[in-house]
């Protein structure tokens, strides 16, 4: 069971100002903590999920908090130290999930929680949001090749049409990048892009809360990052370092990413993929996974009042099946 003893704590109150955690129970009750275990937090942020596994392990547990934003490394050092040696921070991309736990998997759970943090959306600096009028940056860490300024510049209108249209699900996408390349080299700040935005895209509906710049900044985040492919990556990565029975936790925010991990589970529980009139098995496919959670789990109304961030949240689990089942 997930101990919340942490949850009004001073160290909790401290690590919650760089980032709300989103389905905090949820999601570290369906790892299975026990005390002697050894488990991955993939995506460190502000270190909310990691404290709440530290809370149920044992002397004898281990913790591997992973992230590739330094800031965020940073941030939990003081958690990291406080642990008695059971929790590691490591500065590293989760796409390269095999390389980091080549010492210590198999694991018995492994944490994804995707996307951008509250630090980093509510630093000017980071240039992840258009409420500030910040650097075209928007790199998670100093491994993504280029930041989104660059791209701006230097992608074609071809290129930047497609992200927008693959990425942000952006109707208008042509137009957008049409008029990027004829204005870029007035495109400074992240205010002078989301202007951009709304001056060539239609008005929206008078009932729509979503901002005209939303769909392009998301896209251009998930560019810059290569977020979808590190996705793919890192759960690849993840069954290979589970142990029999480890579990996989991954939530989502968006549809992109979620159709991801659904598609990813159904992979991994699909025992055979032969046509269903052939005599005998001429794949060879064994299944990796089975799926916990048949419907992902969301917040409850309760909680997105609380934090409005964590409304599109969603929350699936895989568990790792016995190798060579």
């Amino acid at each position: 069971m997930l101990s919340c003893k942490q949850a009004g704590s001073p160290e909790a109150l401290d690590h919650l100002s760089y980032h709300v955690p989103v389905l905090l129970k949820e999601a570290v009750g369906f790892l299975n903590v026990y005390p002697g275990g050894i488990y991955v937090d993939a995506t460190l942020g502000g270190g909310s999920h990691s404290r709440a596994i530290l809370e149920n392990l044992g002397p004898e547990g281990r913790l591997i908090s992973i992230d590739r934003d330094p800031e965020a490394i940073a941030w939990s050092r003081q958690m990291a130290e406080k642990s008695g040696g059971r929790c590691t921070l490591i500065q590293a991309n989760y796409s390269h999930l095999n390389e980091v736990l080549s010492e210590v998997s198999p694991v018995n759970g492994i944490l994804f929680d995707l996307g951008v943090s509250s630090h980093q959306l509510d630093t000017e600096r980071r240039g992840f949001s258009f409420r500030f009028s910040g650097p075209l940056d928007m790199r998670m860490g100093p491994d993504a090749d280029l930041d989104a300024g660059t791209l701006l510049r230097t992608w074609s209108e071809d290129e930047l049409a497609r992200i927008f249209r693959d990425y942000g699900e952006e109707r208008h996408a042509r137009r957008i990048a049409s008029a990027i390349v004829k204005e870029r080299h007035n495109i400074l700040t992240t205010w002078d892009l989301a202007e951009l935005v709304r001056k060539v895209s239609p008005a929206p509906s008078q009932s729509s809360r979503i901002d005209a710049a939303t769909k392009v900044f998301q896209a251009l985040r998930l560019a810059v990052n290569a977020e979808l492919d590190g996705l793919k990556a890192g759960l690849n990565a993840a069954v290979e370092c589970l142990a029999p029975g480890g579990r996989l936790v991954v939530i989502a925010y968006h549809s992109l990413e979620d159709r991801i991990v659904k598609t990813f589970l159904k992979e991994q529980s699909a025992p055979c993929i032969c046509l269903p009139d052939l005599p005998r098995c001429a794949c060879g496919r064994i299944a990796t996974m089975k799926t916990v959670t048949g419907k992902p789990v969301r917040p409850s109304e309760a909680e997105i009042a609380a934090n409005p961030r964590s409304r599109s949240a969603r929350l699936r689990v895989g568990e790792r099946l016995s190798r060579g089942r």
